[in-house]
Parts: C-alpha cells; structure tokens; sequence
C-alpha cells in the first residue's frame, strides 16, 4: 500500500493459535526455537517482558553456528526482564563452547527442564524434523499433548 504520511490505517490481525495469549493460565513456558525458528517466540517473549510477567521461562535455541544465532543481544537483554533461562545448542561450536553441542536432544530437555514441566505450555518452531522430534521427546517426558503447541516451516 501506499499511503501518504500522517494518512490514517487500519491493522488488523495476526489470527494465528501460536500464542502463549491461548494458554493465559500455565504456571511458566517453554520455548524451542531451531534457527529463523526464534522469529515467532521472539514476538511471544517480547509480549510477555512488556507486561512484566515473572513466570519462569526456558528457551531452547539450537543453531549451527554462534555466529548465525538470531536476536543475540535482544535475547540478553529479555533475560534480564523476564525469569527467563536461555539453553543455546551449536551444532558446530567454537573450541572453548562450554553450551550445550550438537542438536537438540531427549537428554537435553530432561537435563534442563524444572521438576514442574508436566505443568507449563510448551511452544515448538524451527524445521519439521526438529518439530516432529521435540515432540515425540517431549511426550516421552510426560508432557501431555494438549500442553504442546507447534509452528511448522519448509522450505521453498
């Protein structure tokens, strides 16, 4: 569109389910974000530090290298607005790493989940391997599908 400056829009929208707004009433959240993944989260995230909400958040973030880990800086700064734990994943990790490596694992999700994750909503967007595993995992955990919320991608 194009408008002139100071002439008057209407926006509307998103209509997307892929929102912790769907899920108001969960004791805390978890994310999965695998590469351009973290777009959708980061809206989700940003959302919940401008109302100042304090439930615990875990972000798993999985990317091939450090370098080409999206919202670095940005992710910093939420966590020092939120209660928010970052778990970073490389799959090609510079030597002195001290994160987690490869790619996202059972193992993983285990080590790093509260004792409470039968109770939080669990939010999943990256590619469809990595989708369709986080959930598997996380089902094999106890988290009960109705808690899992997923945003698929290919692509073209």
């Amino acid at each position: 569109m194009n408008a002139p400056p100071g002439q008057k829009a209407f926006l509307d929208g998103p209509y997307g389910a892929f929102s912790t707004d769907r899920h108001p009433r969960a004791p805390g959240y978890v994310f999965v974000a695998g590469g351009v993944g973290i777009a959708p989260i980061m809206g989700m995230l940003r959302t919940l530090a401008d109302r100042g909400d304090r439930w615990p958040l875990v972000l798993f973030y999985g990317n091939r290298r450090w370098e080409r880990a999206l919202y670095r800086e940005e992710l910093d700064a939420l966590a020092g607005r939120l209660n928010l734990r970052i778990v970073h994943i490389l799959g090609e990790p510079p030597e002195d790493w001290c994160g987690e490596r490869g790619m996202l694992t059972q193992a993983m999700l285990d080590r790093h989940l509260p004792a409470n994750r039968g109770e939080l909503h669990y939010f999943v967007c990256g590619p469809t391997a990595m989708t369709q595993c986080a959930e598997k995992w996380f089902a094999a955990l106890g988290i009960r599908s109705t808690k899992i919320h997923s945003e698929l991608f290919e692509w073209v």
